[in-house]
């Protein structure tokens, strides 16, 4: 892959607000993992909708201060929150239905966006409305062959089945799930053995180029038709993962894209998760050296 500094890197989906225990504060996976990849060099864009009201109006501001530039459509639907509650750290979320991307158009600046992306990350939360599933998938039917198409599977709820999951697969050339994940994936796909076995079985289905899996705060794997990385996580001090796992995704993406190698890009994505989980939120302002 030829190098370029300045990747542009697409997140479409949910974007909303994380209501935590300490007040609230900017996040939804696709755009965390443009948040991240933005702070690295990257050109980062947010492709999603919120409501025409305050709550809209200081997301698109935090956007703009993190130096996200966005293709952002309003509707008359409620700005996208969520209620985190913080057990040890690890988050447990209360999705509200019905929010502004709910409804997201696959608009013709989208669209001419798109067809500009080496990366384009998205999950399952995103398509659980009919109009956004439709504008999500059109959208990615503009990405170029070359680009990257990080599939985080991000299981939320009940917003998902096998059908989406084979679905947006068959759309992606990365694929991460987590330790939890996994469980679910064996159930729906009737798949089993180790986890060497079931995502190695996922790359030769689906011709990816990677598959990702990460196992917390314990370890993290990445797999690629021919190698293999595998790194323990290091002992932090957690404030919250809340966006640990898409600051991992982010950094990854932005590594590869900038001619880094697997274990290379590894390492700087484990090193980012780990700092992201010493603080507050999925948007933490960049300290000196947190990105090398």
């Amino acid at each position: 892959m030829v190098e370029n500094k300045h990747p542009v890197i697409i997140g479409i989906g949910e974007l909303l607000w994380d209501m935590l225990p300490v007040g609230k504060r900017a996040g939804g996976a696709p755009i965390n993992f443009v948040y991240h990849a933005t702070q690295l060099g990257a050109q980062g864009y947010a492709v999603s909708a919120v409501g025409n009201d305050a709550l809209g109006d200081e997301i698109l501001g935090e956007l703009e201060k993190s130096g996200i530039k966005y293709c952002i459509s309003r509707n008359d639907h409620p700005t996208g929150h969520v209620k985190v509650v913080l057990n040890d750290g690890i988050p447990s979320y209360d999705i509200v239905e019905g929010v502004a991307w709910d409804y997201l158009t696959a608009t013709a600046e989208a669209e001419e966006l798109v067809k500009r992306a080496d990366a384009v990350c998205f999950g399952t939360l995103a398509l659980r409305s009919p109009q956004s599933k439709q504008a999500v998938e059109t959208l990615l039917s503009f990405a170029p062959e070359q680009a990257l198409r990080f599939f985080d599977i991000n299981l939320r709820g009940t917003y998902y089945s096998a059908e989406l999951i084979d679905d947006l697969l068959q759309k992606a050339n990365i694929f991460k799930i987590n330790d939890d994940e996994i469980e679910v994936l064996k159930k729906l796909f009737g798949v089993s053995g180790t986890v060497d076995e079931i995502c190695e079985s996922f790359i030769k289905k689906y011709g990816l180029k990677y598959m990702i899996f990460t196992a917390g705060e314990k370890f993290s794997t990445i797999y690629t038709p021919t190698e293999k990385s595998y790194l323990p996580t290091p002992k932090v001090d957690v404030a919250d993962t809340v966006g640990a796992g898409d600051s991992f995704s982010g950094a990854f993406v932005y590594n590869i894209l900038t001619g880094k190698s697997l274990a290379q890009a590894h390492k700087a994505a484990v090193d980012i998760a780990a700092f992201v989980s010493t603080k507050s939120g999925a948007w933490p302002a960049y300290e000196k050296g947190a990105e090398q």
